[in-house]
C-alpha cells in the first residue's frame, strides 16, 4: 500500500508521534476487507499501545515484529487464525490480548517475551500450548473457552508471579499434581470441563483463595455438592482431606507451610457432619416491604423523552471494612462495563441514605442551563451545560497529553448526553443528587477514609463513593432502554453485593462454615407518578429469582 493511500488514522498518529493507536470497528474492518491492513502501521516504531479489534483481520503480518516498543497489544474479536513467529521480537510486551479469534496454535516464540505479564487467549480453538517456563513475569493467563483436553504446560516453580489462571470452558480430563508448583496462584477457574477428580495438591497452594469446579463430572458426590453450594475455602478443605494425592512428596506438602497444626485439626473433622450442613447453609437476602417512612421516587413526564426507566431500593445494615468497600467500588465498575453495556443499557448510582433529606425524590428532566449540581469530586456548583463543557475540555486535554485517539474514564460517556435538549436528574428537595448517566452530586456521598487523595480523584467519575461508616444505601438504576434492563442490573448488583459480605462481618481464619455465609437486607422502594399512582415497586415477587443455589431470598 503506497503512502498516498495511508489510512488517516495512521497518518495522524505518525504526524503527532502518538504512543497509542486504536483501530477498531466496522469502518476499519471494511478497509481491511478491501485492501488489507495498511503496512505503514508497522513503521510507527514509537507505539507502545496498539489495538486492532472487532474487524475481519485474519492474518497478522510478520512486520508486527518491527514494533519492538509495544508494551500492550490488543487484538481481540478478530478472525486471526495464525500468529507469525515474529511475535517473539516484541521483547517489551507486557500485555497480549488475542481473545475471541480463531487461533489453533501459539508459536513457541511466545516464550521469548520476558516482560509478558498478562496473556488473554480466551475463546479460540486452541488444543495445544507452548511451554511457558521462561515467561517468569506472567501474572494472568486466560485460556478459557478453548479445546484443551490436556493441561497446558504451565506448572513451573519459576512462574512465581502467576496469580490467576482461567481454564474454564475446555475439555480437560485431569489436573496434574504439579499444579502445586504455582505457589502464587490465587484464582483458579476450572469450571465446565470434563474433570472426574482433582488432586489434593491443589489445596497445597497456600495463596489460593478462589477455585471454580462447577460444571465438571466429579465422581465424588459430596465434593460435587460442596462445589455447587459452598465457598472456595470449604471446597479446598474438603479437597485437602478427601481427594487423591500423588505418591511422591506427600509428607513435605500435605500440611502446607507453617500450618501443620491446622492440618492435623482438619483431619479430625466429621465428614458426615459436613455433608449434613451443606444442605442447610446458604447466603440469605432478606426483602423488607415498603413502609410509610420509606422514600418514594416520583417520576415526571418530562424525563420520558430522554431516560424514562428507573428502579430503586434501599440496602440496610451494611458494615463496610476497607477490603469490602474497595470490592464494592470495583463491583459497580465491573457491572457498568458488563450488564450495563458501558452505561449504554443502564447506569447504577448509590447514595448514603443518611445524607438524603426527608420527603420524596423526584426523577425529572430540565434544560442543561437550568440544572445546578455539585458534581462528585468538585468544590463548585455548576450548571449541567457548564459541567458538560468542563468534561469535554478535560477529555480533550487528556487525549492530547496521553497521545491517544480515544477518551477514557467518565469522559467516554459524554456522547450519551450530547445534543440533548434536556438532561435527566434526580431531585431531593431543591438539590440535584444525580445526573445520570454521568455523575452524582457530592452532597450524597461520604468519602471512605481509607482511600488516598489520588485514588479519590480516580474514583470520582467512575462510581459513587459510600463511606465506610455508611449503614444504609439508596440505590438507583436508570435506563433509556427498558424497565427490564433496570431490574436485571439491580438483581446483579444485589446478588454480588450479598456475596461480598457487606451485610455481616467478613469471615476470618478461625470462622466456621456457618459464618462463611452472608446476609443482606433490602427494602422495597416505590416508583410513582406525580399524582402518587404506583408505577413500579422493586424488588417484587418477580425479581431476585437467582439460579445460584447458594443464595436464598426471604420475603416477608
Amino acid at each position: 500500500m503506497s503512502s498516498v493511500s495511508t489510512w488517516p488514522e495512521i497518518s495522524s498518529a505518525k504526524t503527532e508521534n502518538r504512543h497509542e493507536l486504536n483501530l477498531s470497528g466496522a469502518a476499519i474492518s471494511k478497509k481491511i476487507e478491501d485492501n488489507g491492513l495498511d503496512n505503514t502501521l508497522f513503521s510507527l516504531s514509537g507505539l507502545n499501545y496498539l489495538c486492532i479489534s472487532q474487524t475481519c483481520l485474519n492474518t497478522l503480518p510478520e512486520d508486527i515484529g518491527n514494533l519492538t516498543n509495544l508494551t500492550s497489544l490488543v487484538l481481540h474479536s478478530n478472525k486471526i487464525s495464525k500468529l507469525p513467529t515474529t511475535i517473539g521480537k516484541l521483547i517489551n510486551l507486557k500485555m497480549l490480548d488475542l481473545s475471541r479469534n480463531k487461533l489453533e496454535a501459539i508459536p513457541d516464540e511466545i516464550s521469548n517475551l520476558p516482560q509478558l505479564s498478562t496473556l488473554n487467549l480466551a475463546s479460540n480453538n486452541l488444543s495445544v500450548f507452548p511451554c511457558m517456563s521462561q515467561n517468569t513475569k506472567l501474572c494472568i493467563l486466560d485460556l478459557s473457552g478453548n479445546q484443551f483436553e490436556e493441561f497446558p504446560d504451565i506448572c513451573y516453580a519459576e512462574l512465581i508471579h502467576l496469580a490467576e489462571v482461567k481454564l474454564n470452558g475446555n475439555k480437560l480430563k485431569e489436573v496434574p499434581p504439579t499444579i502445586k508448583e504455582l505457589s502464587s496462584l490465587k484464582v483458579f477457574d476450572l469450571g465446565d470441563n470434563a474433570l472426574s477428580t482433582v488432586p489434593a495438591e491443589i489445596a497445597d497452594i497456600n495463596k489460593l483463595k478462589e477455585i471454580n469446579l462447577k460444571g465438571n463430572r466429579l465422581s465424588d458426590k459430596r465434593l460435587l455438592k460442596l462445589v455447587d453450594q459452598c465457598r472456595s475455602k470449604q471446597v479446598l478443605d474438603y479437597v485437602r482431606q478427601h481427594c487423591p494425592r500423588s505418591t511422591s512428596g506427600t509428607d513435605s506438602t500435605a500440611s502446607g507451610k507453617g500450618k501443620k497444626g491446622k492440618k492435623g485439626k482438619r483431619e479430625h473433622t466429621d465428614s458426615g457432619h459436613t455433608g449434613d450442613i451443606v444442605d442447610t447453609l446458604c447466603h440469605k437476602l432478606q426483602v423488607v416491604h415498603v413502609t410509610d417512612s420509606t422514600p418514594s421516587v416520583k417520576i415526571d413526564e418530562s424525563v420520558k423523552t430522554v431516560r424514562p426507566h428507573i428502579v430503586c431500593c434501599i440496602i440496610s445494615g451494611v458494615n463496610f471494612v476497607q477490603d469490602t468497600f474497595k470490592k464494592f467500588i470495583q463491583l459497580q465498575t465491573k457491572l457498568h462495563d458488563t450488564v450495563c453495556e458501558k452505561r449504554n443499557a443502564a447506569t447504577i448510582a448509590t447514595h448514603d441514605l443518611a445524607s438524603l433529606e426527608s420527603g420524596d425524590i423526584v426523577y425529572t428532566a430540565h434544560p442543561p442551563n437550568d440544572i445546578r449540581i455539585l458534581p462528585l469530586g468538585r468544590t463548585k456548583q455548576v450548571t449541567g451545560s457548564e459541567l458538560f463543557a468542563q468534561l469535554q475540555r478535560e477529555a480533550e486535554e487528556l487525549r492530547k497529553e496521553k497521545k491517544r485517539n480515544v477518551y477514557s474514564g467518565i469522559h467516554k460517556y459524554l456522547y450519551l448526553l450530547e445534543g440533548k435538549p434536556v438532561y435527566p436528574c434526580l431531585m431531593n428537595g431543591e438539590r440535584v443528587i444525580s445526573l445520570p448517566p454521568i455523575t452524582n452530586s457530592d452532597c450524597t456521598k461520604i468519602l471512605c477514609h481509607a482511600l488516598s487523595l489520588d485514588k479519590r480523584r480516580i474514583m470520582y467519575f467512575y462510581c459513587d463513593q459510600i463511606s465506610d461508616k455508611t449503614k444504609s444505601m439508596f440505590v438507583e438504576v436508570t435506563s433509556a432502554s427498558s424497565q427490564g434492563v433496570c431490574r436485571r442490573v439491580l438483581d446483579s448488583l444485589l446478588h454480588d453485593t450479598l456475596l461480598l459480605g457487606v451485610g455481616s462481618e467478613s469471615p476470618g481464619e478461625g470462622t466456621t462454615l456457618h459464618s462463611a455465609y452472608h446476609s443482606l437486607t433490602v427494602q422495597q422502594v416505590k416508583i410513582v407518578d406525580m399524582e402518587g399512582n404506583l408505577k413500579v415497586v422493586y424488588p417484587s415477587r418477580s425479581d431476585l429469582n437467582f439460579e445460584d443455589s447458594s443464595v436464598t431470598v426471604i420475603r416477608e
